[in-house]
């Protein structure tokens, strides 16, 4: 990227880890188009990395992801992005690599199919969650396929349908996040499972999550271009459009 536009995602590796930092605070590392090719690019970069045997998706801010980019999907709709999206939670899921997530704060909407696509998700006891398309005239649809993979069924109801914050103590026991710890622990947490992680053996990390993960694949792949069109159908609605319009307008 050139200087007027500067990079949303960076990436580094210590120690047999791939570090993937979203890094876009002015719209809370929201799934735009340019943030979503970038953590593309850097996802398959690491898995190409003979040197990588883990790799960590993290946050320069406090706020992980806030989900679509609104802004966009308002004046560009949602056809090519909707499938990106569900390509990116492919991707992690197929990827010959542990993914790893960590989290302090928010996570809202299509931010959460990252945290549900990854093989092991840590967060702060304090972090906040939202499937919050509800309340917009939308489905969760396209993150879905990994969210409803994850979650208990009653807690994936009571989340989608009701579009309410919850904490990641409670994303814990719904089965959406691995494991919620303290924030003052969260980064030694993630460093010590990382580490374990990393000690695997090339070929027993690739087949062990090659077999974990064939429910998974198989869902997104049976379901993916079904939950693109509707997605791009709710976002493309009036009432959605009226809903995101008012949205963006309050500067939330």
């Amino acid at each position: 990227m050139s200087d007027a536009t500067p990079d949303l995602v960076h990436l580094s590796v210590t120690d047999a880890v791939a570090t993937i930092t979203l890094d876009s605070p002015a719209n809370r590392n929201a799934l735009s188009r340019q943030l979503v090719t970038e953590l593309f690019g850097h996802l398959e970069r690491a898995g190409a990395d003979d040197g990588v045997r883990v790799v960590l998706i993290e946050s320069s801010g406090k706020v992980f992801c806030s989900g679509a980019d609104l802004a966009e999907a308002t004046t560009e709709g949602m056809e090519v992005g909707a499938r990106r999206i569900v390509d990116l939670q492919r991707l992690i899921a197929t990827l010959d690599k542990p993914v790893v997530t960590k989290n302090l704060g928010a996570v809202r909407a299509g931010g959460i199919g990252i945290i549900a696509a990854a093989d092991v998700a840590i967060c702060a006891e304090g972090a906040t969650f939202a499937l919050t398309e509800v309340k917009l005239g939308l489905a969760a649809a396209i993150i879905s396929l990994t969210v409803h993979h994850r979650m208990n069924p009653r807690a994936a109801a009571l989340t989608t349908l009701g579009g309410e914050v919850f904490t990641g103590a409670e994303a814990a026991a719904y089965g959406l996040v691995t494991k919620a710890v303290p924030a003052e622990r969260l980064d030694d947490e993630v460093a010590a499972t990382c580490a374990s992680l990393a000690t695997g053996a090339t070929q027993g990390l690739r087949e062990s999550k090659r077999i974990l993960n064939r429910d998974l694949v198989a869902r997104i792949d049976a379901l993916g271009e079904e939950m693109a069109t509707t997605s791009a159908r709710l976002f493309a609605s009036d009432e959605a459009r009226e809903a995101m319009t008012a949205f963006l307008s309050r500067g939330k």
